[in-house]
């Protein structure tokens, strides 16, 4: 870890305000001291964070570089400029606008930029694995769209083209998105794609969760078959919380106005920067190893945990997180997430598809391994991560022991260890 990250800047901060001083430093006292299975969660490298605490905060750079609407933007300018030629060079895409604040704007500017209000969309159900955005009556996508919504098959639980194509067909959807937040499987996007041609509708690819895998070259790219990828910064990609589009060049302008002036008002700039960083670091031999072992340890974490009598929802996982039921076990998703966080294991609650209990409680939890391989961890540890979870989601009692053992894992695998 850089001096600047525990020298003066640190000390600035302690003697102004100690009250948020102390909440940081407990903050990275529990990120040290357990394990995160969050699967869209990460811990992003110390130049990512240098960019977030820097002077780029003070600037003000509403609307694009070489057309700003305050003076002074020839610095952040370049910033920009260089985030969206990373980008673009980094998934092949022909247009990219790093500008979103996360992944829910950077839908809401897509919505804009391709719909009207009460334009029909298609997308994944919520409780089969899609998003809030992806039309929930909570959001505002399904307050402002008409949302038709697909699922996984029942006896697969992998998502069913054919009801996607019939429901296609019967709707005649403005736009079809696909992309999931609790869906272990690959997302066949050429499927995706012809469905779209054959009706004339926009193809969305919400690659929030995967879009680090892609970058890594573990998992295939939507950005060949889709109109437009949205995505979150923070989560396998390493990067700032934000988020970032990707489109076809002759919606670049469409994609552009929807962010600035429609939807958001002046950039973060030093998330921006951050978000360059990040790209420069997934561009990398090193960030392409860790892609893959994600994926080793999301398979092995799951293998382990059916051994333990937790169930993968769809057979297994192909990317970085897996959906697990619970049922065969009598516990429900909210005691299993509780009981675990005793035992100094962070991970959370989850509907399954054609889950008997409401979402509160739900018969799933949902793991990642973003940022235990940040860490270091490998398929051994995995293996010693599903004892761990299984003992402490069926024993209660034992969150005392089992939290001793994570302490002693997680110490062999520092977080930001001290320079």
């Amino acid at each position: 870890m850089s001096t600047s990250f525990w020298g003066p800047d640190f000390d600035e901060l302690a003697g102004t305000d100690p009250e948020i001083a102390e909440v940081v430093l407990d903050e990275l006292a529990r990120q040290r001291s357990g394990l995160q299975l969050i699967a869209s969660e990460n811990f992003t490298s110390p130049a990512v964070l240098a960019a977030l605490g820097s002077t780029l905060s003070n600037k003000y750079a509403e609307g694009y570089p070489g057309r700003r609407y305050y003076g002074g933007c020839q610095v952040v300018d370049r910033a920009e400029e260089i985030g969206i030629a990373r980008a673009k060079a980094l998934f092949g895409a022909e247009h990219a606008n790093l500008q979103p604040h996360s992944g829910a704007s950077a839908n809401f500017a897509v919505y804009a930029a391709l719909l009207t209000p009460g334009d029909t969309v298609l997308a994944m159900s919520l409780p089969h694995g899609g998003h809030l955005t992806h039309g929930s009556k909570v959001s505002f996508s399904g307050k402002w769209f008409d949302v038709v919504a697909y699922g996984v098959r029942e006896d697969t639980e992998l998502i069913d083209y054919d009801q996607v194509r019939d429901l296609a067909r019967q709707h005649r959807p403005k736009m079809i998105i696909c992309g999931a937040t609790a869906y272990p499987r690959l997302i066949d996007f050429a499927a995706f794609r012809s469905i779209a041609d054959e009706i004339g509708a926009w193809l969305m690819v919400d690659a929030a969760h995967f879009i680090g895998l892609v970058a890594g070259g573990a998992i295939p790219s939507p950005v060949p078959y889709a109109d437009v990828v949205s995505f979150t910064t923070h989560k396998v990609l390493r990067g700032p919380r934000g988020g970032m589009i990707l489109a076809r060049a002759e919606l670049a302008g469409r994609i552009d106005k929807a962010v600035f002036p429609f939807s958001q008002g002046g950039p973060l700039m030093h998330a921006v920067a951050a978000k360059a960083v990040a790209l420069r670091e997934a561009a990398t031999p090193e960030y392409g190893r860790y892609a893959r072992g994600v994926v080793a340890n999301a398979q092995t974490l799951t293998e382990a945990l059916r051994a333990e009598g937790i169930r993968p929802v769809g057979g297994g996982t192909d990317t970085h997180l897996a959906l697990l039921d619970l049922r065969e076990l009598g516990v429900s998703g909210r005691d299993a997430e509780s009981r675990c966080d005793a035992a100094g294991i962070t991970l959370n609650k989850n509907a399954i598809p054609f889950d008997p209990q409401p979402p509160a409680i739900s018969s799933g939890i949902r793991v990642g391994t973003p940022a235990v391989t940040t860490q270091g961890m490998g398929e051994g540890e995995m293996k010693d991560i599903a004892t761990l979870i299984g003992r402490a989601v069926r024993d209660p009692g034992a969150a005392g022991e089992v939290r001793a053992a994570v302490s002693a894992l997680v110490s062999r695998y520092p977080v930001y260890p001290r320079p």
